[in-house]
């Protein structure tokens, strides 16, 4: 009679699901810093979308670190607004005419002052354009006793 041995070289040691889970959180933790760390950077440079990039990060610490997603939807800086944009509450009417206000602005100088290329310029007015359609597309978050 033949012995029979079960070939172990197929078969994952217990060791590697949990490396490759620490390895996963630690790669969507990276993701979520990389991307929250562009959607801070973005609140001051409006060519850069804030909330995308916010959504992003909250998406990857969901992933990577419960610890991290609460904080990013408590967070008082942009906990609210990410909770109320993931809720499809919308924005507030100021901070939409503030946005778009800062975005031209910002567009209106960088075409003037920072090239003379009008390809660049054509660029920056599509950049332009598209975020404030996207901008205004977002509902019209009404402030009062409600809220």
């Amino acid at each position: 009679m033949k012995n029979i041995q079960p070939d172990h070289s197929q078969v994952p040691s217990p060791e590697e699901p949990a490396t490759a889970s620490r390895i996963a959180k630690l790669l969507w933790n990276a993701a979520g810093t990389f991307f929250l760390c562009l959607g801070i950077i973005g609140i001051a440079i409006p060519l850069l979308p804030t909330t995308p990039f916010l959504l992003l990060a909250a998406a990857c610490y969901l992933r990577g670190s419960a610890r991290m997603y609460r904080w990013m939807l408590t967070n008082k800086y942009f906990g609210k607004y990410l909770n109320d944009y993931r809720a499809g509450r919308g924005m507030p009417l100021k901070l939409k005419v503030m946005t778009v206000s800062l975005l031209w602005a910002v567009i209106a100088l960088s075409a003037i002052f920072a090239t003379s290329n009008a390809v660049i310029r054509i660029a920056l007015l599509i950049v332009a354009v598209g975020v404030t359609a996207h901008i205004l597309t977002i509902t019209t978050k009404r402030e009062g006793p409600t809220d």
